[in-house]
């Protein structure tokens, strides 16, 4: 798949660590250059991804998310942000916008909101076992000045 760098992180499911998951990935991103919105479109999907689980998966435990986050073909961040959790019975409704099981406080646009923002998303679950948020964003190279 020519994965040109990467990396891997592993952190509990504080709702602390959140800002710490999107920091991380902004670091990592800033090696493709990004514009100032690519990359706080990246961090708002990264944190909507490291929220799901931390509220979703698990909503009375502490557990773990791994994110790992990859550069491919050279100009694509690819980013995945995985949990062991509860799992999703029904993956297409969960995606559907406005539809959350996190009560009335939760906006039910997490998916939406990260389907927005990055060009490609994917979402596998098991009840259960857990899931894992896979989302690509391409990052057009800039020319640089002189």
């Amino acid at each position: 798949m020519n994965e040109t760098n990467y990396i891997k992180l592993e952190f509990p499911s504080r709702s602390s660590n959140e800002a710490f998951a999107r920091t991380a990935a902004a670091a990592f991103a800033a090696q493709l250059d990004p514009t100032l919105e690519e990359l706080g479109d990246i961090k708002t999907a990264v944190s909507e991804a490291v929220t799901n689980s931390i509220v979703h998966a698990y909503p009375d435990s502490l557990g773990r998310i791994a994110m790992r986050l990859r550069i491919i073909k050279g100009c694509t961040l690819e980013i995945s942000v995985r949990d062991w959790g509860k799992g999703i019975a029904d993956v297409e409704q969960a995606m559907t916008p406005l539809f959350s099981t996190g009560g009335e406080e939760r906006s039910g646009m997490g998916f939406t909101i990260m389907g927005s923002f990055m060009d490609k998303l994917k979402v596998r679950s098991s009840p259960g076992r857990g899931t894992t948020v896979t989302m690509q964003r391409f990052i057009s190279p800039r020319q640089t000045k002189r």
